[in-house]
C-alpha cells in the first residue's frame, strides 16, 4: 500500500472517529508494520475437503458475488464504507476485473462478514505461482457487531466446500503472525499450516524468505510415508 493510500485511509478514519481513536488507530497500525515482518502461510486440498453443511448454522447463510452489479445496493455501501468509499470502491472494481469473487456471510439476513476469493491466481505478488486449479482467499472482515461468534471460521469453511465441488486443487490463506485471532479462527478450520515466510517487492521484483515450521515438517513426513501428494514448495 502506497504513502498516498495510507494518508488518504488516515484521514478518513480521522474524519470518521475523531482525533483519540486515530491515534490508538495509528499507533496500532504502526505496530503491525514494525512486527508484521512473518506471515504464516496455511493450504487446504481441495481435492481431500469434505462437506460440513451438518455443522453450519441455521442463523448463517453465504452468497458469492461474480461482480458488482450482483451486489445488493445495501451490502455495497455497508462494504465501501468500511474505510475510504473511493479507494474501497476501485479495489472492489480492480478485483472484480481480475476475476475474483466476493463472499458474503449474513446473520439473520444482515451483513456479518466478507472475504474474496480468486482462481488460479492471486492480485498482487505472492509467496509462490498458483496453478489454474488452486485458490486464493484473501482479505476477511467480520464486521465489529458480529464478532466473537465465529462468522469468519464458518465463512472460511463454507467456501472451502463450494471450492471443493469445482476445483481440484489446493486453497491457500495467510495471515500475520501478529493477527493471533485470526490465526486462532484459522485453525478451527480445514486449513493446515504450510509454513511463514518474509516477502518484501523492489523495483517490482518480489523476494521471498520461505521457511518451514516444525508442525509442516511433520506433515510432510506423514505425507511421504503414506504416499500421500504434498503441498508445492512445502
Amino acid at each position: 500500500m502506497g504513502i498516498p493510500t495510507q494518508i488518504s485511509r488516515i484521514a478518513e478514519y480521522h474524519r470518521r472517529h475523531g482525533l483519540r481513536a486515530t491515534i490508538r488507530r495509528t499507533a496500532l497500525a504502526t505496530k503491525r508494520l514494525l512486527f508484521s515482518g512473518r506471515t504464516i502461510v496455511f493450504y487446504c486440498d481441495l481435492s481431500r475437503q469434505t462437506l460440513a453443511s451438518a455443522d453450519f448454522p441455521k442463523s448463517l447463510e453465504v452468497e458469492r458475488k461474480r461482480r458488482q452489479a450482483d451486489l445488493e445496493q445495501q451490502d455495497l455501501n455497508q462494504i465501501i464504507n468500511t474505510w475510504n468509499p473511493k479507494l474501497a470502491r476501485q479495489r472492489l472494481e480492480e478485483r472484480f476485473a481480475h476475476g475474483a469473487s466476493v463472499w458474503l456471510i449474513k446473520f439473520d439476513k444482515r451483513l456479518a462478514g466478507y472475504g474474496w476469493t480468486l482462481q488460479g491466481g492471486t492480485i498482487a505478488p505472492y509467496y509462490f505461482p498458483l496453478a489454474k486449479e488452486d485458490a486464493h482467499l484473501f482479505d476477511f472482515y467480520v464486521f465489529p457487531q458480529f464478532r466473537g461468534r465465529g462468522i469468519n471460521r464458518f465463512l472460511v469453511a463454507r467456501i472451502l466446500d463450494s471450492l471443493a465441488t469445482s476445483l481440484g486443487g489446493r486453497a491457500f490463506i495467510e495471515a500475520a503472525e501478529w493477527n493471533q485471532a485470526q490465526l486462532s479462527s484459522l485453525g478451527r478450520t480445514p486449513f493446515r499450516r504450510l509454513g511463514w515466510a518474509r516477502q518484501l517487492t523492489i523495483f517490482g521484483n518480489t523476494l521471498v524468505y520461505w521457511a518451514e515450521d516444525q508442525m509442516t515438517v511433520q506433515l510432510r513426513q506423514t505425507a511421504d510415508r503414506t504416499g500421500r501428494e504434498r503441498p508445492e514448495h512445502a
